[in-house]
């Protein structure tokens, strides 16, 4: 790191030798990248005196406060998830001094031997996340945000990826998706919602798993985790897995008394239909993270959510007009994906 030529670096790293001082640590520690980020913030992993390490937040305040990761931290601990301890804080600079969960996430190690076990303790996470859940502490998952997300979808990738603008028919499809949808996921009973439960926000550990970037938790539909889970950005499953790990943690939270529904049918729609929104909303961040922010790497993984939602509006009538839209839109040639 370059602290001439970074001077927010420069700052964290002064904070550093203040707040991290006790756990032997200076403002001339040892310090790495020790991770990428889709949005604005950093993480860096730096080695006290007796070869310990730590992960240094750093979330600049003009990018949105510290505050919810704070918030969500204590809640995490309250239902015993593993979740980093939090050392020091400046939350008026943007930066955090954190316990290491380690360097393995759940995405790096994932194949068919240990998928079974990996799986398992990520469900009684995420049942413990759950079980604690109540109204008034998390912002909620409402209409007004669920439909924030989904039209990332028309603007960034049909718009501004695909330069397409939707035709009236078009629009009455999206529109037709779009209450099907919504008004599902809405129906569902809240639970605390992660929102990035997935293999590369948890980590290999001891407890495991070790769970971050939880910060933009809410209170909402008790499927979203489980469907984001299994219906991954990064790596995809034989249907049967996915099937067979639903069972299992719904039978978990059935037991645990999470709020899911007694059908298990009927649970895995409402799954499939929450999975629907998500990957809307994906398609569109990943569009939105190649042309406005630069970040190339994201946008080669968007055909894992077609795919998803082909075969979700394959099996759901209500979905039809999903498959109508999605044969329309990918019939328009994409854009020179070049960023500068």
């Amino acid at each position: 790191m370059d602290k001439n030529s970074d001077p927010r670096a420069a700052r964290m790293l002064a904070w550093l030798g203040e707040a991290g001082a006790s756990l032997g640590l200076c403002a001339d520690s040892p310090c790495e990248p020790a991770s990428t980020d889709a949005g604005f913030r950093r993480y860096f992993r730096v080695t006290g005196k007796d070869g310990a390490t730590f992960i240094v937040m750093d979330a600049p305040p003009e990018h949105g406060g510290m505050e919810p990761f704070v918030r969500v931290t204590e809640l995490m601990h309250e239902a015993g998830l593993h979740a980093p301890k939090i050392f020091a804080s400046d939350l008026k600079e943007g930066f955090l001094l954190l316990s290491d969960l380690g360097r393995e996430t759940y995405l790096n190690v994932l194949n068919e031997e240990n998928a079974f076990s990996l799986m398992d303790d990520a469900t009684t996470a995420l049942v413990a996340w759950q079980k604690i859940s109540r109204p008034g502490v998390l912002p909620e998952y409402d209409r007004e945000v669920l439909l924030r997300e989904v039209n990332l979808f028309p603007e960034w990738y049909v718009g501004r990826h695909k330069g397409h603008t939707f035709t009236e028919e078009e629009n009455r499809w999206w529109k037709m998706t779009i209450d099907a949808v919504i008004e599902n996921n809405l129906r569902e009973a809240k639970v605390f919602v992660h929102r990035d439960f997935m293999p590369r926000n948890l980590m290999v550990s001891d407890p495991n798993p070790g769970v971050i970037d939880y910060q933009d938790a809410l209170y909402g539909p008790v499927s979203y985790d489980i469907a984001c889970l299994l219906r991954d950005a990064f790596i995809s499953w034989d249907e049967r897995f996915v099937l067979d790990t639903t069972i299992r943690y719904w039978e978990k939270a059935r037991k645990a008394g999470i709020p899911v529904p007694s059908d298990f049918a009927t649970f895995y729609r409402d799954v499939e239909f929450m999975g629907v929104q998500r990957h809307l909303k994906v398609a569109g961040i990943f569009a939105r993270l190649h042309y406005r922010d630069g970040k190339e790497k994201y946008l080669k993984d968007v055909p894992r959510f077609l795919k998803y939602l082909r075969d979700a509006s394959n099996r759901y009538l209500e979905l039809s007009p999903l498959k109508h839209l999605l044969d329309r839109v990918e019939e328009t040639q994409d854009r020179v994906g070049y960023t500068f």
